[in-house]
């Protein structure tokens, strides 16, 4: 018989809504720069980029008309096929945000710049940046009308979920809505307390806790195919906080919106380097990086022309 190598999916965060070009100047925040970068890791390796927006003053941003020409232009150098664009519904860092902020990333005008997915945060956080504090409402009837919002316009949910309860919530509110496709798709986000309450922190322990909960949530609901679940962590734990997630059984996400640094100290040459290392990692531990096309095919995810009726009709 012989013997097929574990296909991982790879996601590469690259810029995020909070680290500029004042912590690391390599941090990529104009729409070349993105676009360049993403195209980088794309050849490194990378299954899926995770895109955020920043304005001209490298601000972040909801503006979906910057999306649309940083997912136009990523397609444009990586092809229809290339790497598999994921965008942010995270609200932009600012004062006065609102959730609804981060909708802006669904208001693109051309079909044809909408990702293949689309990140949706399933928790109720505070989280503080400086002077500034956000409270995140997204609740079981908002994220519910979000998720549906995103499944109408053909594209794919990413669930990112930063704590147990959120877990729960997945399966007992929105699966059962029939808001989500199988496979359904979790990032286990780790670390995140430094900044945000209600958030868990990145330990073997609480890794093991949550992604047993996803299993163990997702068989009660009575999920018809197997979850596709990430691993994220943040800062200094990212390396090795992402990599017990993968030799558990998940994907994994790496890149300069979760940490800017590649070692102690150290800061990262580019979102590249930080995939490359990973790739190799992969490698040493005997398995294989998916493609973008077996990516699609483990998430369920259609080819842009498959969809493009479905895409041009909403």
């Amino acid at each position: 018989m012989a013997y097929e190598k574990r296909k991982v999916i790879l996601t590469v965060a690259q810029t995020g809504n909070f680290q500029g070009k004042a912590q690391n100047p390599n941090l990529p925040e104009q729409p070349d720069e993105i676009i360049a970068s993403a195209y980088d890791c794309y050849n490194a390796g990378a299954s899926i980029v995770h895109v955020h927006a920043r304005n001209k003053e490298g601000k972040s941003c909801n503006d979906g008309e910057i999306f649309a020409e940083i997912n136009s232009g990523i397609r444009a150098k990586c092809g229809t096929h290339g790497i598999i664009i994921q965008n942010s519904s995270a609200p932009a860092t600012r004062e006065n945000a609102e959730t609804d902020d981060g909708l802006g990333v669904l208001d693109m005008k051309d079909p044809n710049c909408w990702p293949e997915m689309c990140s949706l945060d399933c928790s109720l956080m505070t989280t503080t940046w400086g002077d500034l504090e956000f409270i995140y409402m997204w609740t079981r009837k908002w994220l519910v009308k979000t998720a549906q919002r995103i499944k109408d316009m053909g594209i794919k949910a990413e669930i990112e979920v930063f704590d147990p309860t959120a877990v729960e919530d997945v399966f007992k509110y929105l699966y059962p809505a029939g808001v989500l496709d199988d496979p359904v798709s979790l990032t286990l986000v780790m670390g995140m307390d430094k900044v945000s309450q209600g958030a868990i922190s990145c330990t073997q322990q609480n890794i093991d806790y949550m992604y047993n909960l996803c299993l163990s949530c997702a068989a009660a609901a009575g999920v018809k195919k197997p979850i596709d679940v990430t691993t994220m962590a943040i800062g200094a734990q990212q390396l090795h906080g992402t990599v017990y997630g993968m030799l558990r059984g998940t994907g994994i996400r790496t890149g300069m919106e979760d940490n800017i640094n590649y070692s102690y100290h150290n800061p990262a040459k580019s979102n590249a380097q930080l995939v490359e290392r990973i790739v190799r990692i992969i490698h040493e531990l005997d398995m294989e990086v998916a493609t973008p096309d077996e990516a699609r095919d483990i998430l369920g995810i259609a080819r842009l022309k498959d969809t493009a009726h479905v895409r041009g009709n909403i």
